[in-house]
């Protein structure tokens, strides 16, 4: 058994996830090329050193199917010698990316992998591939299927967070995320998008609303009431969870994710990946977990995970410097704050999905590299990186900064 580093971590800005985004021109290929040659620049002056590119992809069909990692290691100039992984555990699926490839180099079985994830959203909507957990009465009836924003409704119902905590909690992931980019905390990581031309096509997240108030998302309708009430899940989720008498509907698309397009890269090795890379590692997987959890509420899986990570790791939140936790709803964030007892300026200090949106497949490995700049930035040790997942789920991931 040996350890993996954390070599580097790049991303690719996030663009708005509609036709008029800075970049619905660019193909989910060339997302992933674009964050795989910028790590390649950077970092790997030999890419047939990398002995596997794995890459989340939530939805890939289309242009992002046939195994995207492949592709894009092909079109980014790692050689055909390097062969390529595409992998879905739907929004984990960018941190899972660098679970698997951390496993392989802590097996001995690799020295060095590339690791991320990919998402066109603009491109291909979201549930474009389709599956059996909406539309299968065999699974979805049993398992109480909902849409996500409904379970996030239902969480918020469950554990009494009101519309103006969520609005609260949005209206700071915003200011966090201006104030992170006026200060330049992102710089180390951002890899902008260039055209064919080599002219940038956008080098900075576009989704982010910094003039956000409580005043402008009080104004917002909340987003899934129609389906909750109109298609019946509001009875579904009250049937799974018959202590709530009713479903109050507060999340809406400003205190949700962004839907958004982007491209994240990591670079996996062991120590002696160092003498081939001819860089210093930056950090290094210290433990990782993944667990399933109640279909129903579906996205209180950050909760479990971390409980199996710590029981298994003998870590503890008085260890952990820093708190990652993808912002797919304001509810979710909150109902780990209140898990826990946490402190919020130890979570997401920077922002997060809310304000700079959420690309599926490759919002796991982005928050990673974000954790990783900000315990650089502070001279911090321990971070604990994680994320809900649709179906009922959670990843957990612990970095440590060397």
């Amino acid at each position: 058994m040996t350890e993996a580093f954390i070599y580097d971590a790049v991303r690719t800005p996030r663009g708005r996830g509609k036709p008029d985004g800075a970049l619905h021109e660019v193909s989910t290929l060339g997302l992933a090329v674009s964050a795989l040659t910028s790590l390649r620049e950077r970092s790997l002056p030999d890419p047939s050193v990398v002995e596997d590119v794995i890459l989340g992809c939530v939805d890939p069909v289309g242009e992002a199917g046939g195994n995207i990692g492949r592709a894009a290691a092909l079109a980014a100039g790692y050689g055909d010698k390097v062969p390529g992984l595409q992998i879905n555990r739907f929004c984990a699926s960018g941190l899972d990316a660098v679970n698997f490839a951390a496993a392989q180099v802590i097996s001995g079985q690799q020295h060095v992998a590339v690791a991320g994830g990919v998402e066109a959203m603009s491109r291909l909507g979201i549930g474009a591939s389709g599956g059996a957990w909406p539309v299968d009465p065999s699974i979805a009836v049993p398992s109480y299927f909902m849409p996500q924003g409904v379970s996030a409704d239902l969480i918020a119902t469950k554990y009494g967070f009101s519309r103006e905590a969520c609005d609260a909690y949005a209206v700071e992931s915003q200011k966090r995320a201006a104030r992170a980019w006026d200060e330049g905390r992102f710089n180390k990581s951002i890899a902008p998008v260039k055209d064919c031309n080599g002219i940038a096509l956008l080098d900075r997240d576009e989704h982010m609303r910094p003039s956000a108030d409580m005043q402008s998302l009080g104004a917002l309708k909340p987003s899934f009431q129609m389906m909750g009430e109109q298609g019946g899940f509001d009875a579904v989720a009250i049937q799974a969870h018959p202590e709530i008498e009713r479903v109050n509907h507060v999340h809406h698309a400003g205190n949700s994710s962004g839907v958004v397009d982007g491209a994240s890269a990591v670079l996996i090795g062991n120590k002696d990946a160092a003498a081939m890379l001819g860089c210093k590692p930056r950090g290094k997987i210290r433990a990782f977990a993944n667990i399933g959890s109640e279909p129903a509420l579906m996205l209180t899986g950050p909760v479990d995970v971390t409980h199996k990570l710590f029981a298994r790791s003998g870590l503890s939140f008085k260890d952990i410097d820093l708190i990652e936790i993808n912002e797919a709803f304001a509810a979710v964030v909150l109902r780990y704050l209140q898990a826990f007892d946490l402190d919020p300026e130890k979570v997401n200090p920077n922002g997060g999905a809310i304000a700079m949106g959420h690309p599926l497949g490759a919002t796991g490995a982005m928050i990673l590299g974000a954790a990783l700049d900000e315990l650089e930035r502070t001279d911090k040790t321990l971070a604990l990186v994680t994320l809900c997942i649709g179906a009922g789920m959670g990843t957990a991931t612990v970095i440590e900064r060397v």
